[in-house]
């Protein structure tokens, strides 16, 4: 098979790695809750972000968590101006789904009310209009059943994309998933390709519940022969569907449901991104920062008030979630010699332990001081707003883990 797989090892390499509890790190100049939301940010069409932290003692702005693009204030014509256009990260996953269809007769929609109601995110609207009931295929609430009809008919050599309505949900598949799709070309000798896409939404959204609010990558990134990305802009939303779509191998597409509004301009001409490699967001000198999805937006508002305090962070989106991009990480922390991960998947077991393992494995002489990992809690999603967001890594928390790094 063409997946990588990582080396093991975790148990032990965490034994010499900070690991940060979100809710243990103090500050010692926020008292109260609404102190704690210092930073207000929007982000611009380009992934920028600006405004940033209240000063102390002026009352604290809501953070904007979900990363909702606004326009930059530039003229019109300015805008317009631009090559590419303007898409909706959702919008941005439909372009390069409904490309691949059109370029490709094999390729079709597998899912809960994906036909005619367009999805519950709408990211297949008006796909089965298109293309017909066949090719966009609505299926009873049985995701057991209905992936594995698409691992079937990959089997057979279709490119069956799978519409998880929500991560969660995929749990009830996992078992097709698992000793199917994954397993299947090897167990085969190599006689059936299982080229499937399972996408769908995930992660803490706005008071969702528990069961609406998991992180499951780290689920998922344990079975071998799976391949798995995370996307974060419109950009590379649309180019890791393309990808994924082309590719040999079963991949899973995470999802953030908290971006699927976020607006980015792209190029009008087709373009496709490599499934196993990150995405330098920012170079630095100082420190680097390993992120992806929605937590790249919670390090871009850190890293602004970093580059006040005269810090310079690294950034980087590391989208493949599995295999790693060794190659990019392990020059940035050859470069920089410290590291700081910061994910939504859960700290026990999650993609920064993984992630931890693999860089002491392979860079540990590099390394000036151990790896700090910030993750969520190792709880339930609660439904309330105030404590949904204390689950969750924050902007404040960041800013302190790489002051302590850089000491």
């Amino acid at each position: 098979m063409a997946v990588v797989f990582q080396a093991t090892g975790a148990a032990t390499a965490l034994s010499s790695t900070i690991i940060f509890d979100s809710k243990r790190i103090q500050f010692s100049h926020l008292r109260s809750l609404s102190e704690r939301k210092t930073i207000c940010c929007a982000v611009k069409s380009d992934g920028r972000l600006y405004s940033g932290s209240s000063p102390r003692g002026r009352k604290a702005e809501p953070l904007i968590a979900n990363a909702v693009a606004t326009k930059a204030e530039s003229s019109t014509a300015s805008v317009a101006s631009k090559p590419g256009h303007e898409l909706l990260l959702y919008e941005a996953l439909r372009e390069g789904l409904e490309e691949e269809m059109e370029r490709d007769a094999t390729v079709c929609v597998i899912g809960e009310d994906v036909g005619h109601y367009g999805g519950s995110y709408k990211v297949t609207r008006g796909l089965a209009d298109k293309y017909g009931d066949l090719r966009v295929l609505d299926t009873p609430i049985a995701e057991n059943s209905f992936t594995g009809m698409a691992i079937g008919a990959a089997m057979t050599g279709l490119r069956p994309i799978v519409e998880g309505m929500n991560m969660g949900f995929l749990l009830l598949a996992f078992n097709q998933i698992s000793n199917n799709c994954g397993m299947l070309h090897y167990t085969s000798g190599g006689q059936f390709k299982i080229p499937v896409v399972i996408r769908g939404p995930g992660g803490v959204g706005r008071q969702l519940g528990a069961e609406h609010s998991q992180r499951l990558e780290s689920y998922f990134q344990s079975i071998p022969g799976i391949q798995l990305v995370a996307c974060s802009t419109p950009y590379n939303a649309k180019g890791l569907m393309k990808a994924a779509i082309r590719s040999e191998n079963p991949v899973i597409l995470f999802e953030h449901v908290l971006l699927y509004n976020l607006k980015e301009r792209i190029p009008d001409e087709e373009y496709v991104c490599n499934l196993e490699e990150a995405e330098m967001v920012r170079p630095g000198e100082h420190v680097t920062i390993l992120t992806y999805s929605r937590m790249r937006y919670h390090v871009m508002q850190a890293a602004k008030t970093l580059v006040n305090k005269g810090y310079d962070p690294e950034v980087i989106d590391i989208r493949s979630l599995k295999p790693f991009d060794l190659y990019t990480i392990g020059n940035s922390v050859k470069k920089t010699h410290r590291v700081l991960i910061v994910e939504e998947c859960m700290r026990t077991g999650g993609i920064g332990a993984s992630l931890t393992a693999a860089i002491n494995e392979n860079f540990n002489d590099y390394l000036d001081a151990p790896i700090v990992c910030l993750s969520s809690q190792d709880v339930p999603t609660p439904y309330a707003g105030t404590l949904e967001e204390w689950t969750v890594v924050q902007p404040p928390q960041i800013v302190a883990a790489v002051e302590q790094l850089c000491r």
